[in-house]
């Protein structure tokens, strides 16, 4: 591991699942995750998650999260916010494997994702208090992000990466949660615990990558070249699949600020 001091150098959400991210400079932190990540999703009729791999533009669209609920804004169509109010129907929602109770109902939300995308969709809401539980561990809970609160990536893990491909990639197309440098290409492979600020996390479950890393997060469309997917299958394979990135659980409350040291506990 490097002898530099480990940073947190970045943080990021994504209030709606596969919609843009948002780089954060403080955020509040729970077990859940950071604060408004991934409390919204985008659906079929019978409540099955919708991603930008099959619909790539969803990249494009800008969710701007509040106590109160979410405005959704995308190039050429007017914003729409849509109060949590508007959730006034219990919904069960599928998130791969897992099938859990959510909240729909918000009728003109469906129709602005619905319209933006050319096929009819809904649009789902977590709850005020979501009941999800992680499916290792029923004391955490979990929004709709895949399947575990939190993802961490090692800066020099994306630089490693960049220079296997030939070109800048840009940490978005990951989508982490926290991004750390100061450490080697990868050293978060073998990281058990962290402390970041008055945080503690358990580093649980490396993250196999799919096809929405080759979406362009600016473009919302695939790259021809199925890079960095391509590249990372070359040296990143794993029984599990092709891995970029650590899942993580956060150990109580605190408040994360980009520039805080990352401490290596196991």
């Amino acid at each position: 591991m490097s002898a530099h001091t480990l940073r947190l150098s970045a943080l990021y959400r994504y209030p709606v699942k596969s919609m843009r991210g948002q780089s954060l400079e403080r955020s509040h932190l729970t077990p859940l995750g950071l604060a408004f990540d991934r409390m919204w999703m985008v659906a079929d009729r019978h409540g099955r998650l919708v991603t930008g791999r099959e619909f790539p533009e969803l990249v494009k669209v800008t969710a701007e999260p509040s106590d109160l609920g979410v405005t959704l804004a995308a190039q050429g169509r007017a914003p729409l916010f849509v109060p949590n109010t508007a959730f006034s129907v219990p919904q069960d929602a599928t998130v791969w494997s897992d099938t859990f109770p959510a909240w729909g109902g918000a009728v003109e939300a469906d129709a602005w994702i619905s319209r933006f995308a050319g096929v009819s969709l809904r649009f789902l809401w977590a709850g005020a208090q979501p009941t999800r539980r992680l499916q290792t561990d029923p004391e955490v809970p979990l929004s709709f992000a895949d399947g575990y609160p939190l993802l961490l990536t090692g800066q020099s893990s994306l630089e490693d990466l960049e220079s296997r491909v030939g070109r800048a990639l840009g940490m978005a197309r990951f989508r982490p949660n926290l991004v750390v440098s100061g450490a080697e290409a990868f050293a978060e492979d073998h990281w058990k615990r962290i402390r970041i600020g008055d945080a503690t996390f358990r580093i649980v479950k490396p993250c196999e990558r799919c096809v929405f890393t080759t979406v362009d997060p600016d473009a919302g469309s695939k790259g021809l070249d199925q890079e960095p997917l391509r590249t990372l299958a070359k040296y990143r394979r794993t029984p599990a699949g092709v891995i970029f990135g650590q899942n993580v659980i956060a150990e109580g409350s605190a408040e994360l600020r980009p520039g805080m040291e990352v401490e290596i506990l196991a």
